[in-house]
């Protein structure tokens, strides 16, 4: 059985009037039970040459709705202008925008794609998706 821990850690001396460190984590299981996820696309790259409007990025279709899968994703750009936003499939559901070394992690239940706008040329990002099958 596969285990797989995420860990977020966010640090800031300056953020409130006290330094600020808050570190958790998280085992990444099958819904419903203490499995771990066990497959996963590998870690992935894409350079964008042309500007990209709802392009697809994760499909739908390769992964089972209802699961507890996570998906990663990366803007490994260091712009700070030029940024990826993310939306939710045909719902257009806009999750936000990723700058330059911006990331995010969510849960992913496979029912939508995951479609990205890019901002610029030339622009690359790397995503993961973890997942039950």
């Amino acid at each position: 059985m596969a285990t797989t821990t995420a860990t977020l850690t966010i640090s800031s001396a300056d953020l409130t009037s006290n330094p600020l460190a808050i570190t958790t984590s998280s085992t990444l299981y099958k819904a419903g039970t203490t499995i771990g996820l066990e497959q996963t696309t590998g870690l992935s790259k894409k350079v964008y040459a042309a500007a990209q409007t709802n392009a697809t990025l994760i499909n739908k279709d390769d992964y089972a709705d209802n699961t507890h899968s996570r998906v990663y994703i990366r803007n490994s750009g260091s712009s700070s202008t030029d940024f990826f936003t993310i939306e939710l499939g045909s719902s257009n559901i806009v999750l936000g925008r990723l700058y330059g070394g911006d990331f995010l992690f969510i849960p992913y239940e496979g029912e939508q794609d995951v479609d990205i706008t890019s901002s610029a040329t030339n622009m690359e990002l790397e995503f993961m998706v973890i997942n039950e099958g």
